[in-house]
């Protein structure tokens, strides 16, 4: 089927090229030029503009934006909107809030446009293994867009979980599990790599063989395992981890439904730390504590 996508970095354009080996017609666009030339010579309708990519469609019109939560998908919309007819769909398949999308889904049904949240998995490796997809919608537009779906999709990794907003709630939920897994790998390395009584155990060795049997096998695992491989001390990386929002938002989630939520929350403020050159709080800490107990402290 014919669609647009809107936006063509890592995610977007990975996805315009998986959905063009499955037969689907594509219309692509992107403020980089030299993104929309790529796509163009793998067979998608270059669009210069956002009102190109509305002529370039049939109707009823399917517009997939993938584009940087909150402004950027408001601005994005705002701009469609008067082009689009009554029946068309847009999908959201970025990380936008939820409650971001449910608005947007309301504001859109005055239109009598349907607004489908895909939560979209699968980073880099998408293209060749597929994307998970936590897709809500009215059940009409989700099923209009199914052969979309199950093209980005492998076998078994499409859902539809529910009304405009759940997708991205699933996806929200999705990455807060993310960052509780990926910090207690973080920690369990750092301890096999910090150990004095085996200095030189083979991280990627180990993370190898935990690949097989082990009850801590994971894709998470294996990508460690390739890090490792490349470089046993990760000394071309600095030890800053951003966040995209979602920890964020899961947290608050789980504090306004009172869920205890420890591991994901304490995970989301590591990340915090890791961009702290050096701690205003560590200083309180260490002044204190020379301070009831003449504990030594470091001088800069």
């Amino acid at each position: 089927m014919q669609l647009a996508m809107i936006g063509l970095g890592r995610m977007g354009g990975n996805m315009v090229e998986r959905l063009i080996r499955h037969g689907h017609k594509l219309v692509a666009f992107d403020f980089n030029a030299d993104a929309v030339a790529k796509y163009q010579k793998l067979g998608a309708t270059p669009a210069g503009d956002l009102p190109g990519v509305v002529k370039a469609l049939a109707a009823p019109r399917v517009i997939w934006i993938m584009v940087p939560a909150g402004k950027p998908v408001d601005d994005t919309i705002a701009t469609l909107v008067p082009m689009l007819s009554p029946g068309d769909i847009i999908i959201d398949g970025g990380n936008s809030n939820f409650h971001d999308t449910i608005r947007r889904g309301h504001e859109l049904a005055a239109s009598k446009i349907e607004y489908i949240d895909c939560g979209t998995s699968g980073g880099i490796w998408g293209l060749e293994n597929g994307y998970c997809l936590m897709v809500g919608g009215s059940d009409a537009a989700v099923k209009q867009c199914e052969p979309i779906f199950t093209a980005l999709a492998p076998e078994n990794g499409y859902a539809h979980v529910g009304p405009t907003g759940s997708g991205h709630y699933v996806k929200m939920v999705h990455n807060g599990i993310e960052y509780g897994l990926l910090q207690a790998y973080a920690e369990g390395y750092e301890i096999l790599h910090a150990s004095k009584t085996f200095p030189k155990l083979d991280l990627a060795q180990i993370a190898e063989v935990w690949q097989h049997g082990s009850v801590v096998r994971s894709w998470l695992n294996e990508l460690a395992a390739s890090a490792f491989e490349r470089d046993a001390s990760l000394a071309e990386l600095k030890g800053w981890v951003a966040d995209s929002g979602e920890g964020r938002w899961t947290v608050q989630e789980a504090i306004d439904l009172d869920v205890p939520a420890p591991v994901i929350t304490l995970s989301l403020q590591t990340r915090f730390r890791s961009r702290q050159m050096d701690s205003f709080g560590a200083k309180v800490i260490a002044a204190l504590r020379n301070e009831f107990g003449g504990h030594a402290v470091k001088h800069t």
